[in-house]
């Protein structure tokens, strides 16, 4: 068995199918997905604190004649994560030990593995953001949230001036400057924001 990098090319932000075009920002090279469950495992990895950085089909892994293309890879500190998305499409039986055998971490998804309040929450949080945050709205709530530790998505709203609130706050929850709880229930007033710390 071998394995072959694929170059990645330029960051792409949006998607090429659906109705749904999330902006994506750690996606090095061009968005391409086999399907929806696929489409929404790339928004659960902009969430995920532990990527760095991911990518579509980069790889590709060859066991005697027959070549194979995973669906993700993702890049964390401390090891390569190798993701599938297992729905209709379902990978060779090989590929789990191809990916071993190169010192990677495979991880096969289905839906029952995703949980649907933080997906909804991800995807929601991606269709709202686009552009830019002015650097005063960037500023002024960095501050309050460092003086205060946390606020309310309510509180937060109030402090953008420059920026179309919901946006503002979606764009700085994607580019890591806040942090907002994806888990617990759907986004509303309520939902603790704090200052994003790693």
């Amino acid at each position: 068995m071998s394995i072959q990098s694929l170059p990645f090319g330029k960051t792409s932000h949006t998607s090429q199918t659906g109705p749904f075009q999330p902006r994506f920002s750690r996606c090095v090279g061009r968005f391409i997905a086999r399907d929806q469950l696929a489409r929404d495992i790339a928004c659960l990895l902009e969430f995920d604190d532990a990527v760095s950085s991911w990518n579509c089909r980069s790889l590709l892994l060859r066991n005697g004649f027959d070549t194979y293309s995973p669906d993700f890879v993702a890049e964390r500190e401390r090891d390569v994560l190798v993701i599938d998305a297992v729905g209709q499409y379902r990978p060779p039986s090989w590929i789990s030990e191809a990916v071993s055998h190169e010192g990677f971490t495979y991880r096969p998804l289905s839906r029952g593995d995703i949980d649907p309040v933080r997906l909804k929450n991800c995807k929601d949080l991606l269709q709202c953001s686009g552009g830019d945050v002015s650097l005063g709205d960037r500023v002024r709530l960095l501050s309050v949230l460092e003086d205060q530790s946390s606020l309310t998505l309510a509180e937060s709203l109030t402090l953008f001036q420059d920026t179309k609130p919901i946006r503002g706050l979606a764009n700085m929850a994607v580019g890591r400057f806040i942090e907002i709880d994806l888990d617990t229930e759907l986004i509303g007033p309520e939902t603790i924001v704090r200052r994003y710390r790693g």
